[in-house]
C-alpha cells in the first residue's frame, strides 16, 4: 500500500493549523495517521526574539523520522514536497522556464545581414 507525507488540517476557521503526518495515501485527510513528524502553522507571526518586525510561517519537524520516510518510499505531496527541501531533505521540484525567451543568436544574425 502506498505511503505519502502529507498535511493533516487542524485549527479554527480562518485560522489553519497542519500536522505533517505518515498516513496510507487511501485514507481520509484527518484520519488516524501511522505518525506525526511535524507541525506547520501558515500563518505569519512576528519573532518573539527578533526585534525587526518580520514575519515568519513556524515550521517544526523531526528530521530523522522525515528521511527515514523518505528513505523507505513514502511519497509526499505538493507542499510537504516544498517544505522537506527548504529543510535540506529532497532536491526541490524544477520550475518550468518562461514561456518566451528571445533566442539568443537572433539578434547579432540580423545585424550581419544589413
Amino acid at each position: 500500500m502506498v505511503v505519502k507525507i502529507r498535511l493533516a488540517r487542524f485549527g479554527r476557521t480562518n485560522s489553519p493549523f497542519y500536522n505533517i503526518v505518515v498516513a496510507h495515501a487511501r485514507t481520509a485527510r484527518n484520519s488516524h495517521p501511522l505518525e506525526v513528524i511535524g507541525t506547520y502553522d501558515p500563518v505569519p507571526k512576528a519573532d518573539t526574539y527578533d526585534k525587526s518586525g518580520k514575519l515568519h510561517k513556524d515550521i517544526k519537524l523531526d528530521v530523522t523520522r522525515a528521511r527515514y520516510w523518505v528513505g523507505v518510499g513514502a511519497q509526499p505531496t505538493d507542499t510537504v514536497w516544498r517544505l522537506l527541501s527548504l529543510v535540506g531533505i529532497i532536491e526541490p521540484k524544477h520550475r518550468t522556464p518562461p514561456k518566451f525567451q528571445p533566442p539568443p543568436s537572433a539578434a547579432p544574425a540580423a545585424a550581419q545581414e544589413v
